[in-house]
């Protein structure tokens, strides 16, 4: 069991890791597990909460000077692991502990590079429809079979994750963008239920401006994986759409419309964004090599 590093991202959750962190320092200790929590530049008593319990030699706390994001912090806590898998749980206490030998264990039956834990239904529009959208995005450019992509809780085969977290952002995206980055390698994931616990201290980050990040994120995928996918087909949409739209006032004598040509170039300009996007993906997609 001392093959695992649990990560934990923290970012103004004095209130929370009070209460959770003990409990989490206790149940590493009982299974042999590594504890490392990275203080992403909060601007509360985060910081100290986590130098109380610096006699904890299970626990490894990183401080980052700055926020530089969900993801960014995790990556963090990722290049710092030194054990075969890691598992990302968050600070609010929302996830149960349990689950997390569970993930492991799954991982180890099945030789899975990656045991997501799906939380069910979210609660909340965006949330709802932002792991929708993206989900049905990302079926377009690959093969999923993952239901819920943006899960706080995953555990990972930490060799293979170092490799990928160069084109992981720093942002929320990286739940997303590290799955799919297993997916898109052909690697083992799989996916197995949790259990979530409402929170009782702190606020949510997520609110209106997640939906921007969703569209951003979005974009973001489809430019990294498969763009092809996504470009080459709108583009022959829009250009026989247009075509069909100019028939009946070509064969009344109108010739081809300036609408036509405009539907037509702009089918062309996806060609052509399409191939741009294929070969800045290439780019970065090299780096998982």
């Amino acid at each position: 069991m001392s093959s695992l590093s649990v990560i934990i991202p923290a970012y103004n959750e004095e209130r929370s890791l009070q209460k959770f962190l003990p409990e989490t320092i206790a149940y590493c200790k009982q299974k042999g597990f590594k504890l490392i929590v990275v203080n992403d530049g909060s601007k509360d008593g985060t910081k100290k909460v986590l130098e109380s319990f610096s006699s904890e030699s299970t626990l490894a706390a990183l401080h980052n000077k700055v926020n530089t994001g969900y993801g960014g912090a995790i990556k963090k806590g990722v290049k710092a692991a030194d054990t075969d898998f890691v598992v990302t749980i968050d600070a609010d206490g929302q996830h149960t502990l349990d689950d997390i030998e569970k993930l492991f264990k799954h991982a180890q039956e099945t030789d899975a590079d990656m045991v997501v834990g799906n939380r069910g239904h979210s609660s909340g529009v965006y949330r709802s429809m932002g792991k929708w959208l993206i989900r049905k995005i990302a079926g377009i450019l690959m093969p999923l079979t993952i239901h819920d992509i943006n899960s706080g809780m995953k555990l990972y085969n930490t060799n293979l994750a170092k490799k990928y977290l160069a084109i992981c952002p720093d942002t929320m995206a990286y739940s997303d963008i590290i799955l799919l980055a297993f997916v898109f390698k052909r690697n083992l994931v799989k996916e197995i239920p949790i259990t979530i616990k409402p929170r009782t201290e702190g606020t949510s980050t997520i609110n209106t401006l997640t939906a921007l990040d969703t569209i951003k994120e979005i974009m973001n995928i489809v430019v990294l994986f498969n763009p092809i996918r996504i470009f080459f087909p709108a583009g022959v949409m829009i250009i026989l759409l247009s075509i069909l739209w100019d028939v009946h006032i070509f064969l009344r004598g109108g010739g081809v419309s300036v609408g036509t040509l405009l539907g037509v170039l702009t089918g062309v300009i996806f060609f052509i964004f399409g191939l741009l996007a294929h070969q800045l993906g290439a780019f970065r997609r090299e780096s998982l090599e």
